[in-house]
């Protein structure tokens, strides 16, 4: 066998920009055995066509009971097997289809559109307190606020506890390489879930028009879900509805800044933003590289035995720079026809926050692209720092822009 190609973490030109290695690792197969963050292997799926395949295939299973790699079970927090596991995004049918079930409704494409007005306030208001002083962190003053802000309403978190769970979160993430501090993330874990509890039987004795009070009436009366599935839901919901959404608005503004001539467009004619959200999603989406399945048994996926119980990277950001199946796929192009990205998955666990996330990155741009002239980064692009590792956004964005 040969030996996996080792992601090169360490080196600052992949961190700005993973692109130029990612396109070797495509070139050079359509499936690839890598080496990711945490010294975790994986099998990298590089192909569009066999990434689309593979979301569909039930064979690869999003269960991480399913995996049989000992460096990924000694990786996982053992306080997190038994609850988080049990969240939608790591279950098959039926009992995916029985959790995304009592959640579905509230992220239509029509209920989600009920939220513009208020999702536009939000921005607004973010937006008045930075304009004044003709600079920002449009990562910490306004991408991550307004999703944030966003979530805690429709899930009724109160607005005194959104510091607290986001220091958690990041905690628990560990977005960077190197060896995780299973301690820490351990702590940020059990503090998380205590806060959770409290909440959902705060939820119990007070609800209120809001969808964990909604969940909670279905654990306690329908018995939809037990304990550690309504908390595991609670999880990825809060999580989940605003992490990427922060790196798509940064991603998105990082992307238009870089590109004066994409800039241009979008500000002289506005009908284009949902497709360029589309092409933000597929030019440098939140996810990076894929997203992980496991083999329920061995598997041939372009000529390659995979065998049960690995890790299987279903490489979407790779994907979508697949010159088979996108013209130019390195060109940012707003104008982008027929981008049929996979930024959010595809199948079953196709995204549930789509309509919310596309929502808020069309909002959030477009206000930023009216109400801040003259918008322009405040250091070179190449300075700019990087999330690595799983998920992928400017850990800030500096910017000067005409005061008001």
């Amino acid at each position: 066998m040969d030996q996996p190609t080792v992601f090169p973490y360490t080196d600052p030109a992949f961190v700005a920009d993973p692109f130029p290695f990612y396109r070797e690792l495509q070139e050079q197969g359509r499936v690839r055995h890598v080496v990711m963050a945490n010294g975790l292997q994986a099998w990298l799926i590089t192909r569009y066509d066999d990434v689309l395949a593979a979301f569909s295939d039930p064979r690869l299973s999003s269960d991480i009971g399913d995996a049989e790699d000992p460096g990924l079970l000694e990786q996982l927090q053992a306080s997190q097997d038994a609850t988080l596991q049990r969240s939608m995004l790591r279950v098959n049918p039926p009992d995916h289809t029985r959790l995304r079930r009592l959640v579905s409704k509230v992220f239509t494409a029509r209920r989600v559109a009920e939220l513009r007005p208020r999702i536009q306030e939000i921005t607004d208001q973010l937006l008045d307190t930075v304009t004044p002083a003709g600079r920002a962190d449009l990562i910490e003053d306004f991408a991550l606020p307004l999703p944030v802000t966003v979530i805690s309403e429709l899930l009724g978190v109160p607005a005194d506890d959104r510091d607290g769970f986001q220091e958690w979160t990041n905690a628990m993430l560990a977005q960077r390489p190197g060896t995780p501090d299973p301690v820490r993330m351990d702590r940020a874990w059990e503090q998380l879930r205590s806060y959770l509890e409290e909440l959902l039987a705060a939820k119990r004795a007070h609800p209120g028009n809001d969808l964990l009070s909604a969940l909670t009436t279905a654990r306690d009366e329908d018995q939809s879900l037990d304990e550690d599935e309504l908390i595991a839901m609670a999880f990825l919901l809060l999580v989940a509805g605003y992490i990427t959404t922060v790196n798509l608005i940064g991603s998105g503004i990082a992307a238009l800044l870089a590109h004066p001539d994409q800039l241009k467009l979008l500000r002289d004619d506005p009908q284009l933003l949902p497709s360029a959200i589309e092409e933000f999603l597929r030019y440098d989406g939140p996810v990076s590289p894929g997203i992980a399945r496991f083999p329920t048994e061995d598997v041939e996926i372009g000529g390659v035995i995979i065998p049960r119980g690995a890790t299987v990277l279903a490489a979407t950001a790779i994907a979508d720079r697949d010159p088979a199946q996108f013209p130019g796929p390195d060109r940012l192009d707003v104008t982008r026809a027929d981008n049929a990205h996979l930024a959010f998955g595809h199948g079953i666990h196709f995204c549930l926050g789509a309509p919310l996330a596309r929502l808020e990155g069309e909002v959030a741009i477009g206000a930023a692209l009216r109400r801040l002239p003259d918008l322009a980064l405040a250091v070179p692009f190449g300075e700019l720092e990087w999330q690595v590792a799983t998920l992928r956004g400017p850990k800030h964005l500096p910017v000067t822009f005409m005061p008001s």
